[in-house]
């Protein structure tokens, strides 16, 4: 992971609600894991009318903190989903219950389409959005602006959000500043996900605000690190396969020794994503359809 600008340390505390911009603000639930770093970070867009993007897991504690945020003369007013993963919109529900706002997401996927391993960030297959959002789409308040920017990848149905009174992108697990995200198949999708990256080099936004983490405050040289980080695994993953290896159990245990080992079965996943991605290219061979336990070799 060399060459990615990670920050790793930054002052929070759970339930705390930060002020870190005039329109934004964020509380942080107390779900830290490998996968979700400190925990999920839940912000609140605006003054007045707020919205409430990613209310985060099913934590009572949580949820109640993100209405203490509020001032006594503002309502949350819409509440946004970056994806159905449990750290991000478990709570979606008692929030609705308790602010009868409305909730705004992509489709969600349908459960029947996950026929393989799953994280311990599995899908929110109870997931349903008042309002089903797409590419471009703006959801507007009193002062704010988000601006809809679709990036499959890390799940089929992640998008993005931009504040456009801020030039400020709330990236979800898209790009993170602590980590690489991880890309599980069958949801995850390595192809979409390095398209969505390019999309982020064509816009001029300022600043990232990812779920789990701080700020990105170079948005443009963080997502070229992150490709070249990803084209980088990729030249790994050939490099293994000339040297011998033909699973992606070896390939792990040997590409990620320094990476914790409970991590592991996302890593297999994530080389998984690049192994599909490698076959559709005609780059790599197995002899069935692509799965982890197959045997892969190179085309050529």
């Amino acid at each position: 992971m060399a060459g990615i600008p990670f920050v790793t340390e930054f002052d929070f505390e759970y339930g705390r609600c930060d002020q870190l911009s005039p329109l934004i603000r964020r509380v942080i639930a107390n779900n830290p894991s490998p996968f979700t770093f400190t925990g999920t970070g839940t912000y609140i867009i605006g003054t007045g009318n707020v919205a409430v993007i990613d209310p985060g897991p099913l934590l009572d504690a949580h949820v109640d903190a993100i209405l203490a945020a509020l001032g006594p003369d503002e309502r949350v007013s819409h509440i946004v989903v970056t994806h159905t993963h449990l750290d991000h919109s478990p709570a979606c529900t008692p929030l609705q219950q308790r602010t009868g706002a409305k909730i705004y997401s992509y489709s969600p996927p349908s459960p029947d389409q996950f026929d393989g391993p799953r994280l311990e960030e599995d899908a929110d297959d109870n997931f349903r959005p008042d309002h089903i959002v797409g590419h471009g789409d703006i959801i507007a308040g009193d002062d704010w602006t988000l601006e809809c920017v679709f990036t499959p990848g890390h799940m089929a149905n992640h998008m993005c959000y931009a504040l456009r009174e801020e030039k400020a992108l709330f990236t979800g697990d898209h790009v993170m500043g602590w980590s690489t995200t991880v890309i599980a198949p069958p949801d995850g999708n390595m192809n979409a996900y390095m398209a969505s990256l390019d999309l982020l080099l064509s816009r001029d936004d300022k600043i990232y605000w990812p779920t789990h983490g701080t700020s990105i405050d170079d948005p443009q040289n963080f997502v070229r690190a992150y490709i070249s980080h990803r084209r980088g695994r990729e030249a790994q993953i050939i490099a293994r396969l000339e040297a011998g290896d033909d699973n992606i159990r070896q390939m792990v245990a040997t590409m990620y020794v320094d990476v914790d080992k409970r991590l592991h079965p996302a890593a297999a996943l994530s080389v998984f994503a690049h192994m599909q991605d490698l076959v559709e290219r005609g780059k790599v061979s197995c002899a069935d359809k692509p799965t982890l336990d197959a045997s892969y070799h190179l085309v050529g």
